[in-house]
């Protein structure tokens, strides 16, 4: 409680500080968490995400390098690196785009779709052991204040 009540007297810049460097780590860990979770298979963070972005519904037909990367919110560079990789592992595949064959989409191959079927229970365990001390109602609440920031973030 006594933590609570400081911060409620800590100056906002101090605060928006801490927010913004307690993210940082946050990312931080993430990344090395998240990558150990699932290094039995081999797949980083990285590559979670791209695979977590391609096995949705939208993403059935796969995505426009482009459209991928703004979706991740990552640079076509950065995204080059990764699909590559998983391009010689055998998760993706790159195929001409029917309506542009200049364009280039990024779709699951069986092998990709195999290995997201593997690593989906240990991303829910993750998931569970890193929220559990944290209720539905403040997972609720902290989920709406990092879609304000985002979208604050988005306007910068």
């Amino acid at each position: 409680m006594a933590k609570n009540s400081a911060n409620r007297t800590m100056p906002s810049a101090e605060l928006s500080n801490r927010i913004f460097f307690r993210l940082y780590q946050c990312a931080n860990m993430m990344h090395k968490t998240g990558t150990r979770a699932l290094e039995e298979y081999g797949v980083t963070t990285q590559q979670w995400a791209v695979l977590g972005a391609l096995t949705r519904p939208q993403a059935a037909g796969g995505m426009l390098v482009g459209d991928l990367a703004r979706f991740l919110m990552v640079s076509r560079q950065n995204l080059t690196g990764v699909i590559n990789r998983m391009e010689r592992d055998g998760y993706i595949e790159r195929v001409k785009d029917s309506a542009d064959g200049r364009s280039r989409r990024v779709r699951l191959t069986a092998k990709g779709e195999g290995i997201w079927q593997s690593i989906t229970p240990l991303i829910y365990d993750y998931y569970g052991q890193a929220l559990a001390d944290i209720s539905r109602g403040d997972r609720d609440q902290f989920l709406r204040g990092l879609d304000r920031l985002l979208a604050n973030l988005e306007r910068l």
